[in-house]
This record gives C-alpha cells, structure tokens and sequence, in this order.
C-alpha cells in the first residue's frame, strides 16, 4: 500500500529493497480500502506465491504460526475460514459508528458467518474464488473487510461448494490472554516481549 507522504513510501521502500518483506500496491492505505488489500493478498497468494493456506493479519496482531500450522494439519482443506467466528451478528446502523453501515449497503439484519478481521485463514480454493470474482466484479465490494470475506463465502457456498467454518477462541479480538494463539492491539515492544517469552519460556504467555 502507498501512504500520503512521499517519505513515508521512501522509507517502505528501502526497507522493502533490504528485508524483501513488503509488497506494495497502487493505491493509499485507508481504512476504507481494506477490503481492496484482502483482495490482492489473495491474488498474491494463488498467483505470485501459490499457498494451501493465505492469513490475513493486522500489523498489531502477534501470532503463534507454530499452533496456526498445527491446527490447519487437523482442519479440512477446503472452503476454510478458520479464526474468531462471529456466527451471529448484525449491522451497526448507529451513523456516528465506526462500522456503521446503512440498510442501502446491506438491507438484510444479519449477517453472514464472518471471522474477525486483526486474524484468519482462508483456504487456497476460497482465495481462488475471491480473485475470480473480483476479476469478473462478481463480488461486492463490502468495506468492512472480515465481514466481507463472510459475505464472499457464503457466495462461494451458495455456488455449491462446501464450507467449513472453524471457530478458535484463542485468537484474541481486544488484546491478549493466556494459552493465545492471535493477540491483538500488541505494540511493537509488547511483540518482543511476546516473542521472548515464547523462546526462553515456551508458554504463550502475556507481557501485560
């Protein structure tokens, strides 16, 4: 993603040039356009750099790949979304909400099943049919974006392919918690602590 100042991208720039970590896209990181990301980290994921699994994480998430992997090993491998479920949910329709979202944008009470957005999997099939979708601009462009992936599963599923929703309660939607395998709103020094901890203790522990 681009930022508006110019030496703020400078900067991503050369640190991307030197860690070989960083993709970039065509347009500026606004909240809004998240959805947009989610579309191109699963082009990147079926396209660039084929995988059998893509996550999408937030930047102020730390997570336990060890315990990802380890349970994705006993999941099913198709129309996966494995995270935070939210099986029952509505739209906000307070308007000075951050996620308000008005009966124009989507007239129905509920929800789709979603997973929360700071971290989920998705399976290469479901990432496939997301890109497909965009492409031939079959999908709708949702700005909330884990609750779009929920709206571009249950398409996927209506199509007629199965889905399976696994539902983990130890990645942490408000912080972080013992026995974690997500914990959000981690500062960059609570992530070295974090990442410690898991090295001399082999526990998952919290800082805070």
């Amino acid at each position: 993603m681009q930022h508006k100042s110019e030496q703020v991208n400078m900067e991503l720039w050369r640190e991307g040039q030197l860690y070989g970590d960083i993709q970039f896209m065509p347009f500026v990181d606004y909240y809004t356009l998240i959805t947009l990301k989610t579309v191109a980290i699963c082009t990147f994921g079926t396209k660039i750099m084929p995988a059998k699994y893509i996550m999408k994480t937030d930047d102020d998430a730390f997570v336990r790949i060890d315990e990802v992997i380890s349970s994705l090993k006993k999941a099913n491998p198709h129309g996966l979304l494995y995270g935070l479920m939210s099986f029952q949910s509505s739209p906000h329709r307070d308007k000075d909400s951050k996620w308000f979202i008005s009966p124009k944008e989507w007239p129905v009470e509920t929800y789709p099943p979603w997973a929360h957005g700071p971290g989920y999997i998705i399976s290469r099939d479901v990432a496939k049919f997301v890109v497909q979708g965009h492409q031939e601009r079959k999908l709708q462009l949702f700005r909330l974006e884990d609750v779009a992936m929920g709206i571009w599963i249950q398409q996927y599923k209506d199509s007629g392919q199965q889905v399976n929703y696994a539902n983990d309660e130890r990645f942490y939607n408000e912080g972080c918690d013992s026995d974690y395998v997500l914990a959000h709103y981690q500062s960059p020094r609570l992530m070295m602590c974090l990442w410690e901890k898991l090295q001399k203790e082999s526990q998952a522990v919290c800082c805070e």
